[in-house]
């Protein structure tokens, strides 16, 4: 699959999730918010112009501020664009910090707080770009942490969520709040293994679920007696 080809399929899946959203978050009469009214709703934020190439899949990476103003405008949790694909669905949640409401802040508490597991030391920009796996590079990480890059795309937050383990949400102002992870469950998370254990576990029935605690419980246990 050649880059042209992934840049259509990304289109093609913000164009048919805008058209989902749409269909389930409708005006009060009843009927599908337009271009214009959208226009309207957002002070211009996001043009009658703009909704319509949303629509017809010209968009690739929808700027963050539009995200949500058309979440805000039309009533629904901005978190909702990223609730797929599965990768995305069950990353974890976390709550930032109060105070840290503007997206390069609750960026730079993740670097603060998320540690690198064979150094003990944070994570450099460049530490994240190659985390990214070509997402991001050092100079969009940098401008994002700095506030020079204001509006990060879509694409970019998906890759800086992706590569803490964290879901996209958490750069998200929303009023549904997140489950809320301290720093020392969000700290633990560094490791790749742990990581690999609750990807892992996330399959699994309660009862198995029980039996994995248990064991590492009893892990827990042996450790303490040593």
């Amino acid at each position: 699959m050649n880059d042209e080809t992934e840049r259509r399929i990304v289109r093609l899946r913000i164009s048919q999730k805008f058209e989902l959203l749409r269909g389930k978050y409708r005006r009060p009469d009843g009927t599908r918010w337009n271009g214009q009214q959208l226009q309207d709703a957002t002070g211009g934020v996001v043009t009658r112009s703009y909704v319509s190439m949303m629509r017809k899949g010209k968009i690739e990476n929808p700027g963050f501020d539009k995200l949500r103003a058309i979440a805000k405008a039309m009533g629904f949790p901005p978190e909702s664009w990223f609730e797929e694909p599965d990768e995305i669905r069950n990353a974890v949640r976390v709550e930032p910090e109060e105070g840290e409401r503007d997206f390069a802040g609750r960026l730079n508490h993740l670097f603060e707080i998320v540690k690198n597991e064979r150094t003990g030391e944070p994570y450099s920009n460049a530490d994240v770009a190659r985390m990214s796996l070509g997402g991001l590079a050092e100079d969009e990480v940098e401008g994002i942490r700095t506030g020079a890059l204001e509006n990060p795309a879509i694409r970019q937050v998906v890759a800086l969520a992706d590569a803490f383990g964290v879901h996209p949400s958490y750069f998200l102002e929303t009023a549904k709040k997140p489950a809320l992870l301290g720093e020392r469950e969000l700290s633990a998370l560094a490791d790749q293994r742990a990581r690999a254990i609750l990807n892992n576990s996330l399959s699994l029935s309660d009862r198995e679920k029980d039996m994995v605690l248990d064991m590492i419980q009893h892990l827990g246990e042996l450790h303490d007696c040593q």
